[in-house]
């Protein structure tokens, strides 16, 4: 069996304070690309593997994979450590870069294993949970409020589908140093986590739709200026929304056709950042192409 697993931009990205529980407290947009990696599933005699075409994405029980798969063993009740299967990834979202790849993958993972192991839904959402704040988004795909920790989900309305240029510096970010950054530069307080309510959810909407930035954008730029120069780059070039995903490094921006895209891309690419063309996906598509 193949599955995809789609890379995620945020389109919005505020962080609001730290929690009580050390997390940070956020209202975010994300967004799914049709870029992906691919998870082949294979029956195996013997103990759970997992193998990846780059070199650089680890391949024990750090990865999201694994993890993923162990919990899935656990919740349909077997006992010891997973065994029967094993799982080729084919890497093609970038590491580091703030577009979700390993929590992408995950929930591809938890999808299929959950079907071949009988796991309930609601072992599988909490699975998600515990996995990354990311995870149970990619079990819903689209365009999507995320609050608290990003996994309180709320579909919202698709805007009308864009290309998407996406440029890599030749640096990662760790999601770790983002936050620190952002705590050393802002500074946080902690706050209890509620659950709002629908009408309050809509007035959060409003006001992230307004501003569309990304908190962790100017700390980040301070460490690694080329962010910042990237951004002012695909604004010249005509993006309608050009800002830093998540917590970097990878730059996007957004483009109403695929010419207009195309032609940023190789202007961006003649200097010494990789690029990318994908465009985005609405939440039915993405449910449709990510289906086992």
């Amino acid at each position: 069996m193949r599955v995809r697993a789609f890379a995620k931009i945020n389109r919005s990205l505020r962080v609001v304070a730290t929690r009580a529980d050390g997390y940070h407290e956020l209202r975010t947009i994300f967004q799914s690309l049709a870029l992906h990696d691919t998870l082949t599933f294979r029956s195996v005699r013997g103990p759970f593997e997992l193998t990846c075409d780059d070199p650089a994405c680890p391949t024990d029980d750090t990865n999201l994979i694994a993890r993923a798969a162990a919990q899935m063993w656990s919740a349909s009740g077997r006992g010891g450590a997973p065994r029967g299967i094993a799982i080729d990834l084919r890497k093609r979202i970038p590491m580091q870069a703030g577009l979700g790849g390993g929590s992408s993958d995950a929930a591809a993972a938890l999808r299929v294993l959950a079907k071949r192991w009988r796991v309930g839904d609601t072992q599988v959402h909490a699975a998600a949970m515990s996995l990354g704040a990311d995870v149970p988004y990619f079990l819903e795909g689209g365009t999507m409020l995320g609050l608290e920790r990003g996994d309180l989900l709320f579909p919202l309305h698709e805007p009308r589908p864009a290309w998407v240029v996406l440029v890599l510096p030749g640096f990662g970010v760790s999601t770790r140093e983002a936050f620190g950054w952002f705590d050393a530069a802002s500074g946080s307080h902690a706050v209890a986590s509620g659950r709002p309510s629908p009408p309050a959810v809509g007035r959060v909407y409003q006001g992230i739709a307004a501003e569309m930035v990304n908190d962790l954008e100017t700390p980040v730029a301070g460490r690694h200026p080329e962010i910042a120069r990237i951004i002012s780059a695909l604004r010249r070039a005509g993006a309608t929304q050009a800002a830093m995903s998540g917590s970097g490094s990878a730059v996007f921006g957004l483009f109403s056709d695929r010419s207009a895209a195309a032609a940023a891309m190789k202007r961006l690419s003649a200097g010494s950042f990789r690029t990318l063309l994908t465009r985005t996906l609405n939440r039915q598509t993405y449910q449709r192409l990510a289906a086992t």
